[in-house]
């Protein structure tokens, strides 16, 4: 058996270069890094879209879509250990999500920060569903027995939480129901984490760069024309110090900037801080990551077009029947645990 490294980006709106370099770049590399070594669940995590408000009707593209974001960024899919499928295709991911709400306290829950962040002020229109989600997102993580769950570190919470549920059910039922998930920190290791890695709104430096920002200036979205993304740029906000440095603390809109120019030119951080630290002409220099951001877009549009929905359509399908056989031989034995089948 090989270990399980599964992770999963929603598909309820267009991601973001942030969300690009930062998610999609890193998870890829990671995944064909350690293909021949690893399985690789890269799955859709299409239920937990409804935790917040979406547009319905145009959620089911914006799945196919964010699949071909994935191989256009280089996920290679023909390889027998890399797998891409879609969450509400596995209907034990719902039925297992209930077994495990029931092992799972209410206070523990009422702990969690991001709901707190997510639903102040706002109690009478929040969900359950965004109350009860990281009980779904451990029902993703252990109908696998996956040990490396890539994500970001206002997530962590989530992972312990999903630890601690598969510990109370292996102590409860006496035998090892679920692999329990790597600690944080030999997750961080394990994927190398780089936590310089610090994307900026255009507009705000101060808050990272999010696809839920009711600006569109403050954001370049991977389906941004890039002649707009080129005005974004050149109108991004940056500082009053007039000189530039990769400081995030007291320049963080120029030092996000310097950070795009580095991951998208493939230069090292270091080149490009030597070649522009110090100069003071920040139109130049922001003409250059403009550039760079505009070249970068129209390649990886033209391949994403080049992806057909029949070819996306078909990787899923053999994915979920793959999946669907070893979510439900977990889902059985937890059933048999808890006494819902005879043993």
């Amino acid at each position: 058996m090989k270990d399980v490294i599964l992770t999963g980006v929603r598909a309820n709106e267009e991601p973001t270069l942030g969300n690009y370099l930062g998610a999609y770049v890193p998870m890829v590399e990671l995944s064909n890094r350690h293909a021949a070594t690893h399985q690789i669940n890269m799955f859709v995590p299409d239920l937990h879209s409804f935790t917040t408000p979406i547009d319905h009707a145009t959620l089911y593209e914006n799945i196919l879509r964010g699949v071909k974001y994935y191989l256009a960024a280089g996920l290679d899919i023909e390889r027998d250990n890399i797998d891409v499928y879609r969450q509400s295709f596995i209907p034990a991911h719902s039925e297992m999500t209930w077994i495990l709400d029931c092992f799972t306290y209410f206070g523990e829950m009422s702990r969690m920060t991001q709901f707190k962040d997510k639903s102040a002020g706002q109690t009478d229109s929040i969900t359950v569903g965004l109350f009860n989600y990281p009980v779904l997102m451990a029902a993703d993580i252990l109908l696998y027995d996956a040990k490396y769950v890539p994500l970001g570190e206002d997530q962590f919470q989530h992972l312990e939480i999903t630890r601690d549920i598969a510990l109370r059910m292996n102590n409860k039922f006496g035998q090892e129901l679920f692999t329990v998930p790597a600690p944080t920190a030999e997750q961080s290791k394990f994927m190398g984490r780089d936590k310089g890695l610090r994307i900026r709104s255009l507009t705000d430096p101060t808050k990272k760069m999010s696809k839920s920002d009711p600006s569109e200036n403050a954001k370049i979205l991977l389906s941004d024309d890039p002649d707009t993304a080129v005005k974004k740029i050149l109108s991004a906000t940056t500082d009053s110090v007039g000189v530039i440095n990769f400081d995030f603390e007291n320049q963080p809109g120029m030092s996000s900037l310097l950070q795009i120019l580095a991951l998208l030119s493939g230069k090292s951080q270091a080149e490009v801080n030597k070649e522009w630290v110090g100069k003071t002409r920040y139109g130049d220099f922001k003409k250059v990551v403009a550039d760079e951001v505009y070249m970068f877009l129209t390649d990886f549009q033209n391949r994403v077009a080049a992806i057909s929905d029949d070819y996306v359509l078909k990787a899923l399908a053999k994915s979920e029947a793959k999946m669907n056989k070893i979510a439900e031989r977990k889902l059985y034995k937890v059933q048999t645990a808890v006494g819902l089948r005879r043993a």
